[in-house]
């Protein structure tokens, strides 16, 4: 699998939204690295479409959920026609009731463009010039404060998604040229008029499931990177304890041929090839333990957790996922449940079990390392142990964020709390299934960066030897940042440096050049 690698020099064309393309790739260019966005022509003549037809309901006094009655509960409350932009305001200011530290600014930013996407699909009744405040907002820089917690994942993600509406108002907060100030003063700054909404429109910009479609569109971007990273740090820790590469044979994986595994084993293949221990034809022991063995086993089932995953952030990343939701060719309003979160919660508590495994195996191909008995290498990988600690405490850490990810990876979608007086009495509870999984990811990031240091070591103490082209490449990036350990220094910085080429993408960039 290819890291599509994003760097702030390829942002220069804006994303068109349309309500059906949108990549992956594309919401980390918006969100990470700042690319401008736009309305593209057919998703302003759709939108039109739609609320053609909210208008014409207003005038006709048609009984509609959320256009022309309250909400969840107070469905059966009729608004009149004068209060039903009231109603739409009054919806924001009191669905506004996130609490916690606020989610940072590329996840607030991917939340703003995927609900503009998904209402440049047309269903949703809302005027084009809303969708295009809220991407002004986005290409100059206006950022809500969104809470963190407050999303049950189903009727959408009410109260974060609030707390963006509350700014296009003129209320709220938001951070304006790193600055957290008003949602008034952020607006008039960057010269953005507040919204005046009209019947529908509050209720479309809130009823989505965008606040877990950003969590998950920026996890999957990294749980692809991380994959990449954990693989290599897995060949290099092969080369570190001479491991046996028939592991890896093509002729293996043909015969239990799950797409994740053979594509695992072909990147070990390459990353190995060319170096001593893959041409050696005698080896030291019959077999490996499993984790340097089970390695296209372990890390190619993530791979396809994760593979799946990012099909289902796509899917739901180009829906319409509000209610009620309007079809004016047939000339109908429908409610339904698209704002019900339960497909991401799904995946989201998948791919945080499916990252989780690739730092479980990690850390035990770190124990291997710095355990003598195990590796036949120097205790702990430093040459004079007792007055040195060497990496000792690099595979604590490496155990505490691994049994940390225990705890996170249980799944938060088989739970539910009924809301609105039990009308909505099944929820996903995705936005923590979400948020959970980018904790873990975090946390393998770092364990990969310890087997990295520990696996560069290694070599190292072993002594001069060919490496394969790929893990040879790996082990030059490593002593770029961090030295080899001689005698004791502070280790936190080494952790640091290691996980800032794992996160930022540095490793598997450098390593993919090298290959090709």
């Amino acid at each position: 699998m290819a890291v599509v690698l994003i760097k702030e020099g390829t942002t220069s064309s804006p994303v068109s939204l349309d309500g059906e393309h949108l990549s992956v790739e594309e919401v980390v260019r918006v969100a990470r690295y700042q690319a401008t966005t736009r309305l593209s022509p057919e998703g302003r003549r759709r939108m039109e479409r739609s609320w053609r037809m909210v208008e014409e309901l207003v005038s006709a006094n048609r009984v509609v959920y959320g256009i022309t009655t309250g909400f969840g509960k107070f469905s059966n409350v009729t608004i009149s026609e004068e209060d039903t932009d009231r109603l739409q305001r009054n919806l924001i200011m009191s669905h506004a009731g996130g609490v916690g530290d606020p989610y940072e600014v590329e996840v607030v930013r991917a939340i703003m463009l995927l609900r503009a996407n998904s209402l440049a699909k047309g269903y949703s009744g809302i005027r084009p010039e809303v969708v295009e405040t809220l991407l002004d907002m986005l290409n100059k820089g206006v950022h809500p404060v969104v809470p963190q917690k407050g999303s049950v994942g189903a009727s959408g993600d009410l109260a974060p998604l609030s707390h963006v509406a509350l700014v296009m108002i003129g209320l709220g907060e938001a951070y304006f040229r790193g600055e957290r100030m008003s949602g008034a003063r952020a607006m008039e700054m960057a010269g953005i008029q507040p919204v005046q909404l009209k019947a529908k429109e509050g209720l479309a910009l809130i009823n989505g499931t965008q606040v877990m479609g950003a969590l998950a569109s920026l996890g999957v971007h990294d749980a692809q990177l991380t994959w990449k990273s954990a693989t290599i740090a897995a060949a290099l820790s092969v080369e570190a304890l001479n491991g046996i590469p028939a592991a890896f044979d093509e002729k293996i994986h043909r015969v239990r041929p799950h797409q994740g595994q053979s594509k695992t084993a072909a990147f070990l293949r390459r990353l190995l090839e060319g170096g001593e221990v893959a041409s050696r034809s005698i080896h030291p022991r019959v077999q490996d333990a499993y984790s340097l063995r089970c390695i296209p086993q372990v890390h190619g089932a993530s791979l396809d957790a994760i593979n799946y995953v990012k099909t289902v952030v796509e899917v739901e990343n180009n829906s319409a996922t509000d209610n009620p939701l309007l079809f004016p060719e047939e000339g109908e309003v429908l409610s339904g449940g698209n704002f019900h979160g339960q497909p991401l919660a799904l995946g989201m508590d998948f791919l945080g079990i499916a990252v989780a495994e690739l730092g479980s195996i990690s850390e035990r191909r770190i124990e291997r390392m710095v355990n003598p008995q195990l590796s036949g290498l120097p205790a702990f990988l430093t040459l004079n142990g007792g007055l040195n600690s060497g990496m000792m405490i690099g595979q604590y850490t490496a155990a505490a964020l691994v049994s940390e990810n225990k705890v996170l990876a249980s799944p938060a979608c088989v739970d539910s709390i009924p809301t609105s007086a039990n009308q909505e009495d099944h929820v996903s509870m995705g936005s923590i299934s979400s948020r959970k999984a980018r904790e873990i990811i975090k946390n393998v990031q770092q364990v990969i960066a310890i087997e990295l240091l520990g696996a560069a070591q290694g070599i190292d103490l072993y002594g001069p030897r060919q490496l394969g082209k790929g893990t040879g490449r790996a082990h030059e990036v490593i002593r770029l940042v961090v030295p080899a350990l001689g005698e004791d220094r502070v280790l936190y910085p080494d952790l640091q440096k290691a996980l800032s080429i794992v996160r930022d993408g540095t490793l598997a960039a450098a390593v993919e050049e090298a290959l090709d």
